[in-house]
């Protein structure tokens, strides 16, 4: 399960990985990808839940708005998106960190001919008792690596909600706004835009 804090909110609650040591603030991350649903064991399926739902718990924005969130709604969503993994289509990639799942994002294209040369990166997380190490910065150089040299594609795109700083943080790793829906997030404390990003070339 992913690591435990008294700080925070805890929520409560294998097969064939690549991995590729990376160096991060304190310490040696390594970068598991997932590319077939049989590479995602009981015990790696059940971190990846746990350090989803720790992350929603905890303000981050990744795709459950409306804490409390159940864990048979996250782990339901989870099994789809693993269900659908695909060497050449869909993709996770998983940091690990003192052998503790550290945080995780989806790399995945559409099978639509007309777009076969770019993906989207979704799910962009870091457990919250890593973050500030280095693990996000970690997991987006490799995603790019592996959208080029494994994917052939030529650019990534990400939508991620403004207010939180995330234009920066992308920003620092090359990526640029191309747009925005104004106020197309609603929540209790207000709208937030959806802010459309994109690297190119890879």
């Amino acid at each position: 399960m992913c690591n435990t804090a008294t700080r925070r909110y805890q929520p409560q609650a294998s097969g064939d990985l690549v991995t590729l040591p990376t160096r991060v603030d304190h310490g040696l991350v390594k970068i598991l990808q997932a590319k077939r649903p049989e590479d995602m064991s009981t015990e790696a399926t059940r971190e990846l839940v746990n350090c989803w739902m720790t992350a929603a718990y905890n303000g981050g924005a990744v795709g459950f708005a409306f804490p409390p969130v159940g864990i048979d709604d996250v782990s339901a969503v989870a099994d789809q998106l693993i269900a659908e993994l695909d060497p050449e289509y869909s993709q996770l990639l998983l940091s690990r960190l003192d052998g503790v799942l550290a945080g995780w994002l989806s790399l995945s294209r559409y099978r639509d001919r007309l777009v076969p040369h770019w993906g989207m990166v979704k799910r962009v997380q870091t457990h919250p008792d890593f973050r500030g190490r280095g693990i996000g910065a970690a997991l987006m150089h490799r995603v790019r690596d592996v959208a080029r040299d494994e994917l052939g594609l030529e650019q990534l795109r990400l939508e991620a909600r403004s207010g939180e700083g995330l234009e920066d943080f992308y920003g620092r790793l090359g990526w640029q706004e191309i747009g925005r829906w104004p106020g197309a997030l609603r929540f209790t404390y207000g709208d937030r835009d959806e802010v459309l990003m994109l690297l190119a070339p890879l």
